[in-house]
C-alpha cells in the first residue's frame, strides 16, 4: 500500500499535460490555493457523475481557488470525455503511476480490458496552499466514495478565510 501523503509538507512539483495545450503544474508557489481532483478515467461512470456535479458548481470553486482535474488516461481518452461532456474546466491527463503514489492514491489494476488496459488511480481530492504545502487530503480506494462538493467548498472557504492549521498530524 502507498503511504499517506504528509499534510503540512510540500507535495513536490508535478506537471500534467492538459487538453488546452498547457502544462498544468501543482506543488509550486502560486498566488492562490489549488484543489486537485483525481478521477479514475474514461472507464468510470461514477467519475463522470462527480465531474458533472463539479462542472455545475465550478464558478463557486474558481472564485476561491484554482481547480485541476486529472487522470492517468491518455490524451485520446480525455478528448473523448471532453467531447461527450463538454466540461468547462480544463482536463489534464497522463498522470503517471509514480505521481499517483507520490500523492498517496490507491492504484488499481483493471478488472478487464473492457474497463481499461493500464493501472489507474482511485479518486482523490487535495487542497494545496499557495506555498505548495498540502492542507487537505481526501482519498478513496474505490469509485463510490466521493466528497460532497458543496460541503468541501464550504470547508475550504473556512480554512482559507481563517488560515486554519493543518489537521491530522498527530
Amino acid at each position: 500500500m502507498t503511504p499517506k501523503p504528509n499534510v503540512g509538507a510540500a507535495i513536490g512539483e508535478m506537471s500534467f499535460p492538459s487538453l488546452s495545450g498547457q502544462t498544468v503544474s501543482i506543488g509550486q508557489t502560486k498566488d492562490r490555493w489549488t484543489m486537485v481532483f483525481v478521477y479514475r478515467g474514461k472507464h468510470c461512470p461514477r467519475c463522470k457523475r462527480f465531474l458533472n456535479k463539479l462542472n455545475a458548481v465550478l464558478g463557486a470553486w474558481t472564485e476561491q481557488m484554482d481547480i485541476v482535474v486529472v487522470s492517468g488516461d491518455t490524451k485520446e481518452k480525455a478528448e473523448a470525455d471532453m467531447a461527450e461532456f463538454g466540461w468547462d474546466f480544463d482536463l489534464c491527463y497522463g498522470m503517471s503511476v509514480d505521481q499517483m503514489r507520490a500523492l498517496g492514491l490507491y492504484v488499481s489494476e483493471p478488472l478487464s480490458e473492457a474497463e481499461t488496459t493500464d493501472l489507474f488511480a482511485e479518486p482523490g481530492a487535495f487542497g494545496i496552499r499557495p506555498d505548495g504545502t498540502l492542507m487537505l487530503v481526501d482519498i478513496s480506494n474505490g469509485p463510490a466514495a466521493r466528497p460532497d462538493l458543496e460541503e468541501l467548498l464550504d470547508g475550504m472557504i473556512f480554512n482559507i478565510t481563517n488560515n486554519r492549521p493543518v489537521r491530522g498530524t498527530a
